[in-house]
């Protein structure tokens, strides 16, 4: 038995499909099927139950997740123990980051809090979908993320770090639309939105879905940080922080319709077996400082 074949059975356990682990782990899924089959053979049961084109867990399976989840604590603990005994911390802290402006995510003061308090540690920064960075800290692949939504993440530790607002914004030209309409009338205007994992599609999503209604989609974009160049040139509505909607309704690049806005956090989260790990704790003050 390997712990990387632990940490599959972890994984798929938690997010339900052998592909999402995959990608949150960083191998391919045939990788990951054999790492759980070799672990089913070693241990003498099977896991998970295969049929009807369902993965779910068997008896057994949801007996020993407890203690897989367990044994990967224990070895993160481990691997801690050991940074401890060689003095400073050394090594790399991969850190998810969702599609915003940096300055919105002080990524200067943490990374210069990283090089202050931690000078032996490399700081590598992913930007993503929230969705696709929380399945990476879920899966261990990345040390935390910064994720955008209005409800925390689930199955992870995490801290509020402020809160965040956005607005309405739609072009000039579609202004006269909206005078007399409401809900629909917007609905139906051509909208921007972001990727399926993005913070900004399930605030989209969300934001309509409460009014019974769904936005009319005409571009998708992967680029959630660059959606008010798409306003601002008139080619649909999107949803923008308010520090961003605002300034620009002043200097006449928009119109931010005064109905709707949608009240979410920015959150910091890390994975709950990595919490004992010095690199995980170290990078937890270094954000807490950052955002004091």
């Amino acid at each position: 038995m390997e712990l990387y074949q632990v940490r599959a059975f972890v994984t798929v356990a938690r997010l339900g499909h052998v592909t999402k682990a995959a990608e949150a782990l960083c191998v391919t899924p045939p990788a990951v099927t054999a790492q759980i089959k070799g672990l089913e053979s070693s241990l003498g049961v099977a896991l998970f139950d295969r049929s009807g084109g369902r993965l779910t867990l068997t008896r057994a399976g949801e007996q020993l997740l407890p203690q897989a989840e367990a044994l990967l604590a224990a070895g993160n603990h481990l691997l801690g123990a050991a940074r401890r005994m060689q003095g400073e911390l050394t090594g790399r802290i991969e850190l998810g980051m969702p599609g915003e402006a940096a300055e919105f995510l002080r990524l200067g003061a943490v990374a210069a809090g990283v090089q202050r308090d931690l000078p032996l540690v490399e700081l590598a920064t992913r930007s993503g979908p929230v969705g696709a960075l929380l399945d990476q800290v879920r899966g261990g692949t990345l040390t935390a993320a910064l994720s955008i939504s209005v409800n925390p993440p689930r199955d992870l530790q995490w801290q509020a770090l402020r809160s965040v607002c956005y607005r309405v914004a739609m072009p000039m030209h579609l202004a006269p639309q909206m005078q007399r309409g409401g809900w629909r009338v917007l609905a139906s205007l051509p909208w921007v939105d972001g990727g399926v994992e993005s913070h900004i599609h399930q605030l989209l999503r969300g934001l309509f879905e409460q009014q019974g209604l769904a936005p009319n989609v005409v571009l998708r974009s992967e680029d959630t940080h660059g959606l008010d160049v798409l306003v601002r040139s008139g080619n649909a509505c999107a949803l923008l922080r308010e520090e961003v909607a605002l300034p620009g309704v002043e200097r006449g690049d928009w119109v931010v319709w005064g109905h709707a806005r949608v009240d979410a956090q920015l959150f910091f989260s890390t994975a709950a077996d990595r919490s004992g790990d010095p690199l995980v704790v170290a990078l937890n003050s270094v954000v807490q400082a950052a955002w004091v």
